[in-house]
Formats: structure tokens, sequence, C-alpha cells
């Protein structure tokens, strides 16, 4: 056979199947036809472009050839006007917030971000509360923080759900009202329905707070985790065994304090990934040789009733830290 040429059409069938033989066969024709195409991947090539019509356009929230992270979208047009009405927002290179996302995560279930603040926590301005969103989240308002002074810097790093691609958001409000919002597209899917490691639920509710790189010097904001074991179901996640919807049982509160002053108050949902864990920082105390002393404690409160607690004494942990060969600032 000569490859340049269509092979010979088989017999036409009869039967109810002929109206759709018939056409079948005057594509292959019209395929063949087309000028500039010739052999067998022409006539296929040809028949791929008549299966489309001639104008094609994206649907809303379709998967863009550009990426504007910048960009709105259906959904946080309608949460905009549900949580902040008409009210101005700051955004762009003088937004006084900033959101750090990578435009493809290996996980939807675990999406890293990381909101910085381009200013201290001072008395005389300061961050008083943060907004997080995932627009195409079945929830997309996956925490609230309402925030002090006690933080020194109000910069925060946890781990999101993301369900479909689409823009992850954050929104400051300043002491003075003003609103402050940052923004970047995802490409990640399928987060919310993802199966759940259920190996620890014996576990559940386990508070741990850290140093995860000591203390900073004098003067200077600390880092320091607050994470709560917790399988945060989201109600769309299928048990693999009894092919069974699991529940909704998801972390809703935590609230975190240095020595008994507020340092945020954290509302929450199931947009955050399991085994929630929050970097957070402050401004610890020090005694007179220079050491840090004080307690951080977390209390966490979920959507089946469960209360659970767990503290870090500083003096401690940093005494841990040097014994264990690492340094203490």
């Amino acid at each position: 056979m000569n490859p340049t040429e269509p092979p010979v059409l088989a017999p036409r069938p009869s039967g109810p199947d002929q109206p759709v033989d018939d056409l079948r066969r005057q594509w292959l024709a019209r395929a063949t036809r087309l000028t500039g195409l010739t052999g067998w991947v022409g006539a296929a090539a040809g028949l791929a472009g008549l299966a489309t019509p001639p104008e094609v356009r994206a649907a809303p929230g379709g998967l863009p050839s550009q990426i504007d992270h910048a960009g709105s979208s259906p959904e946080w047009e309608k949460l905009r006007e549900r949580l902040f009405r008409n009210r101005p927002i700051v955004t762009g290179s003088d937004s006084l917030v900033q959101l750090v996302v990578p435009l493809r995560a290996a996980y939807g279930a675990s999406v890293p971000v990381k909101i910085v603040s381009r200013i201290p926590q001072t008395a005389q301005r300061h961050l008083r509360r943060l907004t997080l969103l995932v627009d195409k989240n079945p929830s997309p308002v996956a925490a609230t923080l309402e925030l002090s002074l006690a933080l020194g810097q109000a910069d925060f790093e946890t781990r999101l759900r993301v369900d479909e691609y689409g823009h992850m958001r954050v929104i400051a409000e300043l002491d003075d009202g003003s609103l402050h919002a940052a923004s970047r597209y995802v490409k990640v899917s399928g987060g919310c329905s993802a199966p759940p490691n259920r190996d620890r639920m014996h576990l559940i509710g386990q508070t741990q707070l850290r140093l995860p790189e000591g203390l900073r010097p004098a003067g200077q904001p600390s880092a320091a985790e607050v994470s709560v074991l917790h399988p945060n179901d989201t109600g769309f996640e299928l048990n693999q065994v009894t092919v069974m919807y699991i529940p909704p049982h998801f972390v809703r509160a935590i609230r975190v304090a240095y020595d008994g002053e507020r340092l945020f108050d954290l509302d929450c949902d199931f947009s955050v990934s399991e085994n929630p864990t929050w970097r957070f920082h402050f401004l610890p105390r020090r005694d007179a040789g220079g050491r840090g002393i004080g307690r951080l404690t977390a209390e966490v409160d979920d959507t089946k009733d469960g209360h659970f607690r767990g503290a870090l004494d500083l003096a401690a942990a940093l005494a841990d830290r040097t014994g264990s060969g690492e340094r203490a600032l």
C-alpha cells in the first residue's frame, strides 16, 4: 500500500449504525482533500482540526496559557464582596504583605505557603488580622489570624490543601483599618479528596511547640512552630477499606500565647493540611545572663469538641538543644 494514500474503506454496513458510519466516511474523505496535507498523518491532523470548532474559548477558571498571579476569579469577587464589601485593597508593590507559594506543588494536599509582612509589629504600625483564601476550595476561607504586637514580626508558614488550579490569596488588615493583599496562582489539584494518613489516630490532638532555629539575638523576633497531630478530615476523602466518605473532622482553632500574653488566635478549617503546623515569630524575654526564659503555650479545639494543649519551656528547650550539640543563639 502506498503510505500517501488512505486505506481502502470497508463495505458500508447496514442497520442502525449506518448514519454514524456515513458521517465518519465523509470526514475521512474531506480530511484527505485538505490542502497541504498528505499521507495518513496529514489526514489525521486534518480530521482533528475538523472535530474542533474554529473558535474555542476557555471556560471561566479554566487553565490559562499565561499565568496572572494578580488576576481575579468569580469566586474571589464573591468573597471580596462578602468579607470586605467595597473597601479598597492595596495590591502589587505597594502592598505591605507578600505571599510565597510554588507555582507547581508536588502534592495538592500539602502545598507550602509563606506569608511575609513588610513591616515589623510596632505600636506605631502593625498588622492586626490576616485572612488566607484558596479561591476554588470547597471552603475557600482557609484561615483567619488575629495578631498581637508580641509577635514582633507577622510572618507565618503553613501547608494548605488546594482542590483545583486557581489563586491563593492573603489579605492583611492594618491597625489603621487599611487592607493590603497578595495573591499567587497555583497549579495543583485534588488536595481536598486525597486519602489521609491514619496510622496514628490514637495520638490525635497531640500538640507540640518547638524552636526550630533556637533564639535569635536579643531584640530580634525568633521563630517557633506549633504542630497538632490531627487528620484534618475534609469530608471529601474516601476510606480505602469501606469505600465510604470519611466524616469531616478538623482543627477549628489554635490559640498561642507567651507567658500568658496572646501571640495570635487562629480560626481555620479543612483547607489546612493534615497535622496542621504553623511557624510564627515572637519576642522572647531573657534573664540577666541573656538566656531565653518563659513559656509558650497552645490551646487547640477541633470540630468534635476535642480540646488539646501543648507547652514549651524556653529554658529547658534551649538546654536540650545545647546538650545535643546544637547552637543556642
